[in-house]
């Protein structure tokens, strides 16, 4: 099957529903959903290496369309976007077949002798008392998905979970951001040639085409993007129950503890200014928003840092710009808080015409100021200090729920501490953003930073519903599960529930009361 083409020889349709209203598509991606045309699993892998065909033949165009929309390097557009999704896909692909597969429950017979050899029962498994029966559990699609992805990484939050949708053998809509309008295009102008433009819709336009959007019934839902919009997202999917994945913004702390070695240090200070600056500017939500450290620590570290930066930062391209001037003047509005401004130690210079601002550093501004209570989401960085690091964990409790926190120690009792007791979407330690490029773990956030998980298997998952199959013979039938009811009848369920197997034989046998 040609990339792109379910059928071979089938012309791509429109990339957008310029001609169409948004009731008619998703009318006929339903349709195709309920042909079986996406179940299958050779259209699925069709799409996965359509999907990687796209990235490789048009890595210069996505270079491009990036730096466009956010003066990205195109050493950054590989790192943080195309490398990685090529990754991914690949992963998807190779493992798509084993995660598709029914999983298997015990069998009757292999469960008898279990229990007789006392090993515990768990919970996928056919009961004896059932036998013979068999149980599976069977990854089904959802349906017809909507995706509304994010402009900070365009192509990655459009592309990544995209490829988990199709993997899963959904219909898609995905509706980039409009403030990213170069890559969005792109999307719309290429996906249709790659992908099976029947089963895969790109919607382009503005919040007036979203809104209408969740008008319509979705089988499942992701949203990608602000808190503030996020819960617009849900009081809008509550008209039809359309289950929603939520991945939101949050301000990722992160503890710096006192490191003696000169090389930890450095290691650690590389790590934090690329987790921060490198990292689309810091508009990303798993970007570290401020750091915690101890007050003896923290004149050592801006030193350090400061050094650092000058070095990274030499050439120009080593930052992407600020969004657009909205972000900008947000970002600016920070600074000009006289109290804030009294807490630069370095940076702080802004640019309206470039739409850029220095790398910052902040030294314990006030922590009601808007620069601690809102999430950054771009270049400056504010380093509140406290007597010991372990009270770090006391300053973070009490506040929302991170997407991710990161700490830099070697103190395994203080790790210890961190993991079990603060909650976050994930916890890294001595290193910060790499988490979001593991295929084996989820990515996703908790409270407030949202809720829904996927990457790699995860992804697969998120778009699929796990459905329980269970299949029992009609030779064997038990007149104890029915009324009347009597004493008897009730030891003898006592039995089953408690998986008591060799009574209940005896009892059946009535050998035992």
């Amino acid at each position: 099957m040609a990339p792109g083409l379910g059928v071979m020889g089938e012309k791509p349709a429109a990339a957008t529903t310029k001609h169409l209203s948004l009731g008619s598509m998703a009318s006929g991606l339903r349709e195709v959903y309920e042909s079986g045309r996406t179940k299958d699993m050779e259209w699925r892998q069709s799409q996965l290496r359509g999907l990687i065909s796209l990235l490789t033949d048009k890595e210069e165009e996505i270079f491009d369309v990036l730096h466009e929309d956010l003066g990205k390097h195109r050493g950054e557009s590989f790192r943080d976007e195309l490398g990685i999704l090529v990754k991914s896909v690949k992963y998807t692909l190779q493992n798509l077949k084993k995660w598709a597969a029914p999983e298997k429950a015990i069998n009757s017979c292999s469960l008898l002798l279990q229990h007789l050899l006392h090993h515990a029962h768990h919970s996928a498994e056919a009961p004896l008392v059932a036998f013979p029966a068999t149980a599976m559990v069977v990854p089904e699609p959802l349906g017809v998905v909507l995706i509304f992805s994010c402009w900070n990484f365009p192509l990655g939050l459009a592309l990544e979970p995209l490829s988990g949708a199709l993997a899963a053998g959904n219909a898609v809509v995905l509706k980039p951001s409009e403030l990213a309008p170069s890559t969005a295009a792109f999307l719309a102008a290429n996906i249709p040639k790659y992908l099976d433009s029947r089963a895969v819709k790109v919607v382009l336009g503005g919040p007036n085409v979203g809104e209408e959007l969740m008008e319509h019934r979705w089988d499942k839902l992701l949203f990608t993007g602000s808190e503030r919009v996020g819960r617009i997202i849900m009081t809008k999917a509550a008209k039809h129950l359309t289950p929603v994945a939520l991945e939101l913004g949050s301000k990722c702390p992160c503890i710096v503890d006192w490191l003696d070695g000169k090389r930890d240090r450095q290691v650690a200070v590389n790590r934090i200014i690329g987790a921060k600056w490198s990292t689309c500017a810091g508009q990303a939500c798993i970007a570290i928003d401020h750091i915690l450290v101890e007050e003896n620590f923290a004149p050592i570290l801006i030193e350090l840092m400061k050094s650092t930066l000058k070095r990274f930062m030499a050439k120009p391209g080593g930052m992407a710009r600020i969004l657009n001037e909205k972000h900008f003047q947000r970002l600016s509005a920070y600074l000009e808080d006289t109290k804030v401004a009294a807490s630069v130690v370095h940076g702080g210079c802004i640019d309206p015409k470039t739409l850029t601002i220095e790398p910052t550093i902040l030294l314990n501004p006030p922590v009601d100021s808007d620069v601690m209570t809102e999430e950054i989401f771009g270049p400056i960085l504010p380093i509140i200090t406290v007597k010991k690091i372990e009270d770090s964990i006391a300053f973070l409790k009490p506040k929302p729920k991170p997407l991710a926190i990161y700490a830099f120690t070697t103190n395994e009792s203080l790790k210890r501490r961190i993991v079990e007791e603060t909650s976050s979407g994930s916890v890294t330690f001595n290193d910060a953003v790499v988490q979001y490029a593991l295929e084996s773990v989820p990515f996703g956030g908790v409270g407030h930073s949202g809720f829904g998980q996927y990457h790699g298997k995860y992804s697969f998952e998120l778009f699929s519903n796990k459905k329980a199959v269970f299949r029992r013979s009609f030779l064997i039938e038990f007149m104890f599960r029915y009324p009347p009811w009597d004493d008897s009848k009730i030891g003898t369920l006592r039995h089953v529930f408690s998986y008591s197997y060799i009574l209940l034989f005896l009892t059946l046998l009535g050998l035992r009361r």
